[in-house]
């Protein structure tokens, strides 16, 4: 796929997914939630893709929905999204999609985040900011309702009352309240998010199991939503069996007493074990 509204870069192993509307505050449309989706089916394809920033182009992130079409933005039966089997939210089949992202994904808030723009964050798994950005979950003030599975992710994220506050209020807010509610790790200056976020995705690039970092981000992402910690130990059972008499168990342990780097030789593309996916696949219905 030619992309339009996005750029992809690869480089030392982390691939950089940059937002580029920069007219439009990188402003979310159906074309760039479809490009989005295919740069992060490339991404788990490419073995060579070890870690994923997303960022913005210009001063923003991304100011939400392209609202160009005023006040049926919205209205799926004024597109005809309905009769086209369309009607589906466009920002959840994205979010949906990097939830099932075998490569870790990292947010640099460069500006900018409302709506989507903020609600396409929250199954990224590390999110930085910059000083100049901020963040809002408009919905409220738009009169319509969380979307992009956010009622799932954001109270696993800041808790129940940080997220009923942000969403009833519907405020913009700035980088410190973001850090102190717990929605980022850390704030930078502008000119340094971007070497923050690569650092942190070149040390596990350069330094961990493709396959090791692939499972441990499904199975700590997939334990939110069980209901008792046998699951965890059903899976973690899986896994440590599985890792344990693989050749990256061997590589790992061996070079550690030897004082030297690892190099892991298994895959994402074809070694994933025989037990992945362990959980139901879900339909939208």
């Amino acid at each position: 796929m030619d992309y339009s509204t996005i750029l992809y870069h690869l480089e030392d192993k982390v691939l950089t997914i940059t937002l580029n509307r920069p007219d439009k505050l990188n402003a979310f449309t159906r074309d760039m939630m479809q490009e989005l989706i295919d740069a992060f089916d490339r991404a788990d394809a490419d073995d060579d893709v070890r870690a994923i920033i997303v960022t913005g182009s210009g001063r923003g992130f991304c100011a939400g929905a392209d609202l160009a079409e005023g006040g049926n933005t919205f209205n799926a039966d004024a597109r005809g999204d309905r009769e086209s089997g369309l009607q589906r939210d466009g920002g959840g089949r994205l979010t949906l999609r990097i939830f099932e992202s075998k490569k870790p994904v990292i947010a640099a808030i460069n500006g900018p985040a409302v709506g989507i723009g903020a609600t396409m964050l929250l199954p990224m798994d590390i999110r930085l900011c910059s000083t100049e950005a901020k963040i809002g979950f408009v919905f409220s003030r738009r009169g319509i309702v969380p979307e992009a599975c956010s009622s799932y992710f954001l109270p696993k994220i800041v808790g129940i009352s940080q997220a009923l506050e942000w969403c009833f209020s519907g405020r913009v807010f700035p980088a410190d309240e973001a850090l102190a509610g717990g929605l980022v790790r850390s704030v930078h200056q502008p000119d340094e998010l971007l070497s923050a976020a690569k650092a942190i995705a070149q040390e596990i690039a350069e330094n961990t199991a493709p396959v090791s970092v692939a499972l441990i981000r499904q199975m700590l992402w997939k334990m939110l939503g069980t209901d008792h910690p046998m699951e965890a130990h059903k899976v973690d059972s899986r896994g440590i069996y599985y890792c344990g008499k693989s050749d990256d168990v061997k590589e790992g342990v061996e070079s550690f007493l030897e004082k030297r780097p690892a190099e892991f030789p298994l895959q994402v593309s074809k070694d994933m074990p025989e037990f992945f996916p362990w959980w139901e696949e879900r339909e939208f219905s």
